[in-house]
């Protein structure tokens, strides 16, 4: 698969190196027909930002993690572009200190998480859920990540 990825860093916070952060899409991104192109915009923000993108597009207060947008083109275009996703820097790291995780792998979770959404993958009904977990979980441990839902059975997964 060809697999171009456009980095846009709108804050000062650290982040992940960007060839990790095109590693770990391209290894989710691997879910597609092998051989097809894809492009991705990655942008790494701040809480100001985020929590704008999340009141306007999702009509919630306060920020959040990721946010995925699909690019839905019609087939007809036959573009690449699969979307963008759109990554709060402070918030991944305020999440895996809270949640003692490594803050390299919660970033790939993340990563790998906004990535399977441009796909259509997504979490809103349970069974949905559980298999975008385990779908997450098999990605990231092909990456050398432990599982991220310790608590939702699927350490089984986590082995290639």
């Amino acid at each position: 698969m060809s697999v171009h990825v456009d980095i846009q860093a709108a804050c000062s916070e650290p982040a992940p190196e960007e060839d990790d952060l095109r590693r770990w899409i391209c290894t989710a991104l691997e879910q597609r027909t092998p051989g097809e192109a894809a492009e991705v915009c990655l942008r790494l923000v701040g809480e100001a930002e985020m929590t704008a993108l999340n009141r306007d597009y999702r009509g919630k207060t306060g920020s959040t993690n990721v946010l995925s947008f699909p690019a839905g083109l019609p087939p007809e275009l036959a573009l690449p572009l699969l979307g963008d996703i759109v990554i709060c820097t402070p918030v991944v790291a305020r999440e895996a200190a809270e949640q003692g995780k490594p803050l390299t792998a919660h970033w790939a979770h993340m990563t790998v998480h906004g990535s399977l959404h441009l796909l259509g993958y997504d979490h809103i009904e349970d069974a949905d859920a559980v298999a975008m977990e385990a779908l997450e979980t098999t990605i990231l441990a092909q990456l050398g990540f432990p599982c991220p839902y310790p608590d939702h059975g699927h350490e089984e997964l986590a082995t290639p």
